[in-house]
């Protein structure tokens, strides 16, 4: 893989518009395409799909003055740089055919590895038919229950970036609103009109009768399989959702209750509000599951009002544990399916994985430790189903890139290179910062971070560019992770002397 050129802050005052007004300008290209391909860290697909010579050389732009902030968004400086710098490090181009993307689920084929998680983003005949026509290989479909569900207004909050993008979402919602019935009616008709998408049921039960009759309800209606729902931690009454995740007993008698009621495969979703979650596990497939889903939203509080403190959101002066999603999730998520996928007793069980999936990038990182398919909302939320184009077309071509003829190839081969405890990591040599200076904006912040938050091995010569003191450098990359001009790059090593 050739080094990044292009990044979300090159492109900062884009907002990734419905029907962009830059494409509708452009008679050559479709700037709108490209630029979220930046955004979602697949500038190397979009340089991939550039005509040979460069259109936009002589072009007098009228996709940037036909832009909705208008002057703000460099385009035409960003598709140059893709057809410049991009395009001719490229190693292989897009392939013409995802073939590369099929996948399964426990045995049941799947176009490619993306569904949607089982939220609001799959909850309708309407929203699912669209995410399949742009796409998506298959929906979780919201979860299925008896009980009657009135939800709280307003539900949603979040933390945002420096630009405004949610980095953190939470939610009070809760589970489908539509009867059992009529969401057997969207089943048939989903699997009559998209016979080749796969429909994943999440279901919750309050009893062992409950779980075995919507196992056999979704299954007697077109399901392909059946998720059980051991992980929403919004529900209003006590006993149900994370409160059975974190019981194994739980786990494993209801899943037991749901087997009898279907042949089809059974995944156990499980919390993350847990200290380790393969008991569960274990558990659900003593039950008889098939597979493992993870992970769904993490119990948190955000944004306490300063002036009514009360937390978002907030209904009527009041607020409530709700759950966090979003890509600040992703490291906890990776760590728990690292757990699964390490796990002899579960071997064979298929790992469905979630938790702040954005990019291609983000998905190959789950698929390295073992996920047989991705599932994904808040990244859906926001951006909407057209993000499929861009997990779908990096990932192929980075396996294109990497010689791997299918996704089964590259599935838990980072797994051997994680160890739960430090012990077993190197400890005799240092790896140096190298300072690029002619990258260097000399604004010094490498030294400040090295002398308030590292080891007083930085300071600034008098052109304001960094000197490294080597004696006492620790190697330990603070430097790296906060230069704002990528500027700062791991350099040499030194073995340590006693």
């Amino acid at each position: 893989m050739f080094e990044k050129k292009l990044y979300r802050a090159d492109m900062l005052r884009c907002v990734l518009c419905a029907d962009a007004p830059c494409s509708t300008a452009c008679k050559r290209l479709d700037p709108a395409s490209m630029l979220r391909s930046i955004w979602f860290d697949d500038e190397h697909a979009a340089a991939s799909r550039f005509p040979f010579e460069n259109p936009c050389a002589e072009c007098p732009a009228p996709c940037e003055a036909a832009c909705v902030r208008s002057g703000e968004v460099p385009v035409r400086t960003l598709m140059t740089r893709l057809h410049d710098e991009v395009k001719p490090e490229l190693e292989v181009t897009l392939p013409e055919n995802e073939d590369r993307l099929r996948a399964e689920m426990c045995g049941v084929p799947l176009e490619n590895p993306f569904l949607l998680s089982s939220s609001v983003v799959g909850s309708t005949y309407d929203m699912c038919a669209r995410a399949f026509e742009a796409g998506w290989a298959g929906v979780s479909f919201k979860t299925i229950c008896n009980f009657e569900i009135h939800e709280a207004s307003p539900r949603f909050s979040a933390l945002a970036g420096d630009n405004g993008s949610i980095i953190g979402f939470k939610n009070i919602e809760q589970l489908s609103d539509h009867s059992v019935a009529e969401n057997m009616e969207i089943f048939r008709r989903l699997k009559a009109d998209y016979p080749t998408k796969f429909i994943l049921a999440s279901i919750m039960g309050q009893n062992d009768a409950e779980w075995e009759d919507l196992a056999r309800q979704c299954e007697r209606n077109g399901a392909d399989a059946i998720e059980l729902n051991f992980s929403c931690p919004n529900m209003a009454d006590s006993g149900l959702g994370s409160d059975i995740g974190q019981v194994p007993e739980l786990v494993e008698r209801f899943t037991a209750a749901a087997r009898r009621g279907a042949s089809i495969p059974i995944l156990a979703k499980l919390t993350p509000n847990v200290a380790k979650m393969s008991p569960a596990a274990e558990a659900a497939k003593r039950g008889g599951a098939d597979g493992i889903a993870a992970i769904n939203t993490i119990k948190s509080i955000i944004a306490v009002n300063a002036h009514t403190y009360v937390s978002a959101p907030a209904v009527h002066g009041m607020s409530a544990v709700g759950g966090y999603s979003g890509n600040a999730v992703k490291p906890i998520a990776l760590r728990f399916i690292t757990e699964l996928g390490q796990n002899p007793e579960l071997v064979g069980m298929h790992l469905s994985a979630m938790g702040g999936v954005e990019t291609w990038r983000d998905a190959l990182e789950y698929i390295l430790l073992g996920a047989g398919s991705i599932q994904v909302t808040t990244a859906v939320m926001q951006y909407g189903y057209r993000i499929i184009d861009d997990l779908k077309a990096g990932l192929n071509l980075y396996l294109a890139e990497k010689g791997f003829s299918c996704l089964e190839e590259a599935r838990g081969i980072g797994l051997d290179s994680i160890s739960e405890t430090t012990d077993v990591l190197e400890r005799d040599t240092i790896v140096f910062p190298m300072f690029h200076r002619e990258k260097c904006i000399g604004c010094g912040r490498c030294a400040i971070s090295c002398a308030d938050g590292g080891h007083q091995a930085i300071h600034l010569g008098k052109d304001r560019k960094p000197v490294l003191d080597g004696k006492r450098c620790v190697g330990c990359h603070l430097c790296v992770l906060i230069c704002p001009a990528r500027a700062i790059t791991p350099g040499r090593k030194r073995i340590k002397r006693a």
